[in-house]
């Protein structure tokens, strides 16, 4: 019996359920994984995780080749094309049982009820698991059987849960006999028709499977143990960065928590400060996904907060310019928007600020920002993505409140405090003294060729403080009527 696993966003071979479920059923396992870059796009990928995509796809594609199983690598396009294709492909390799981790946004979830239909029809026995969360969405609920809005009850519920339920990785399958000459023939017709163009490695963003293992060993043998205590310094190497290969599939969730709490003594919770410190980031990664399923509005560009749909976003196109391309003159923003560009990454306390200042200083739309940022990350993820940008404008599920605004001035001093990441993704301030990088005056600006501030702290602190009490106040005049 022919059994196909459909991977997506869980690129990888070690602790992944379907291919796990898939191997100990039969010797007999086939892969395919679609690249779908018109849908990608859609989604608003930019063309660098989208390559890195591609990358890793290719890398797979030999690890698993290494272990007796072919992985056919499809141009599907769209969602609505790559069905078409898995169709038209399990019919020809006779295929009676496929298994696949789930996806929880909404469109990838309408694309799986559409196949699990459409294996009803056949007869095709289909598995589905969950390895983007310890804990599915659902599993985790208040005493009134609701999702949880606010992450900390939602930790203390999870906490206890995920303790039973946490479990060593599954390893990964062992080397498999030949397939059958017939199923072989008509896979390589397959990889014929398909032809790939070679991969285009980045020399910041290695794809393979055992550089990814490598790196998180490194962190939780090396840095997690100061974690708590450096993880907000930008210039520090003191975080995992491991949210690359968390988006890609490459790591599980279940191999990062499994790996820190082995290093905490087997605790969740308490021990080691870091080492709690991490994985309370890692529940955040959860929460983030729970909510996106128990509020697919999440999914379609709104806010969790439905008051603050009425605020009044500025629409300056200038701005919004001077920002995204760290011209704000405000150098800790900058600097945070170079690392992207440069990068395709940007340490967190930075997304906080960057997000925060645009959002409020600028009083523009977060969905821009959120945007920008998916086009940009290489760490692209919509439930932590959306879930950041709504805790920075306040609009979100457990976000901060609507007056707390950080200064990113301040930001800078507390964090950068010799101005080392300022002066390293800014080399023109890098000839000023420690105490000048953070706020130059206006001589030093001139002289480095640095912009001018785009608004001042103070008047755009209070413009904000107008615009959400505005809107609370159009809010409940709404309701009344």
């Amino acid at each position: 019996m022919t059994h196909l696993v459909w991977f997506r966003t869980d690129l990888r071979c070690a602790d992944n359920p379907a291919l796990s479920h898939a191997c100990r059923q039969t010797d007999t396992v086939v892969a395919v994984f679609f690249l779908t870059p018109a849908q990608w796009q859609q989604h608003g990928l930019g063309p660098r995780k989208i390559q890195l995509l591609h990358n890793r796809a290719l890398t797979l594609q030999q690890e698993l080749a290494d272990r007796g199983i072919p992985l056919l690598i499809l141009h599907g396009d769209t969602f609505s094309h790559s069905l078409q294709l898995l169709q038209a492909l399990c019919t020809d390799l006779a295929v009676k049982s496929v298994s696949f981790n789930s996806e929880y946004e909404v469109n990838e979830r309408h694309r799986d009820i559409q196949f699990v239909r459409w294996c009803r029809e056949q007869g095709t026995e289909c598995n589905r698991f969950h390895d983007q969360c310890l804990l599915p969405p659902g599993a985790v609920e208040t005493r009134q059987q609701l999702p949880f809005k606010v992450f900390t009850p939602f930790k203390k519920a999870w906490l206890p849960l995920a303790e039973r339920q946490l479990s060593a990785p599954l390893a990964a399958p062992v080397p498999r006999p030949p397939l059958a000459a017939q199923l072989q023939q008509a896979i390589s017709r397959w990889q014929q028709e398909n032809p790939l163009p070679a991969a285009q490695p980045d020399p910041l963003w290695p794809v393979a499977e055992d550089a990814a293992h490598e790196k998180l060993e490194a962190f939780i043998g090396g840095r997690l143990s100061a974690y708590k205590n450096q993880r907000d310094i930008p210039s520090a190497p003191a975080t995992s960065q491991l949210s690359f290969e968390l988006s890609l599939g490459i790591l599980s969730p279940r191999q990062c928590l499994y790996s820190a709490v082995q290093a905490n003594h087997g605790q969740l919770s308490g021990g080691n400060a870091g080492a709690d410190c991490w994985i309370s980031e890692l529940i955040w990664r959860e929460f983030y996904r729970h909510l996106l399923v128990a509020f697919p509005q999440l999914c379609k560009h709104r806010a969790f907060k439905e008051d603050t749909e009425s605020v009044r976003w500025r629409s300056s196109e200038d701005d919004f310019r001077r920002w995204s391309e760290g011209r704000t003159g405000y150098p800790i923003v900058d600097a945070a928007i170079i690392q992207l560009r440069q990068t395709g990454w940007m340490h967190n306390r930075l997304r906080m600020i960057s997000a925060m200042f645009l959002s409020k200083h600028l009083l523009i739309d977060w969905r821009r920002g959120e945007a920008f940022f998916n086009y940009w990350l290489v760490d692209a993820d919509l439930a932590a993505n959306n879930g950041g940008w709504q805790w920075s404008a306040s609009t979100g599920a457990d976000g901060v409140p609507y007056f707390r605004i950080f200064n990113p001035v301040t930001q800078s001093e507390r964090f950068d405090a010799e101005g080392e990441f300022i002066a390293a993704m800014l080399p023109q301030l890098a000839s000023l003294p420690a105490s000048s990088r953070q706020w130059p005056a206006p001589a030093e600006r001139q002289r480095c060729d640095y912009p001018q501030p785009v608004v001042e702290h103070k008047f755009a602190r209070q413009r904000a403080l107008d615009a959400f009490k505005n809107s609370r106040a159009d809010a409940v005049t709404e309701e009344i009527r």
